[in-house]
């Protein structure tokens, strides 16, 4: 993944990590896997889950421990109402700069 990847996802991460959970409940490796199954090979699971922890320190989520057979209980999280809302505003705001990129794209041809 290039440097101007890199910075983009940066700013879209915790929008994607959101619409992924207003799918279904997931917990940390979940994601990483399902993101890196979608193309996004080179993010590191410790990104994810310093996004989760700041996802959660903002209320955007619900989380439950779930027992794990192997190590400590697994922290699954779920969307919350809270959440559903900033989810809702980051569409919004990726539809109106997606729609002025298209328009600067389509001005320069």
């Amino acid at each position: 993944m290039g440097k101007q990847m890199t910075e983009m996802l940066k700013g879209t991460l915790e929008g994607i990590v959101l619409a992924i959970l207003s799918v279904r409940s997931a917990y940390g490796y979940e994601i990483t896997a399902w993101l890196r199954e979608q193309g996004f090979a080179d993010i590191a699971e410790g990104t994810i889950y310093a996004l989760l922890v700041r996802i959660e320190k903002k209320d955007l989520v619900d989380v439950e421990k779930i027992p794990s057979e192997k190590g400590p209980p697994r922290k699954v999280y779920s969307l919350n109402a809270r959440g559903r809302e900033y989810l809702d505003e980051f569409w919004s705001t990726w539809r109106f700069l997606a729609e002025r990129l298209e328009q600067l794209h389509e001005g320069g041809k």
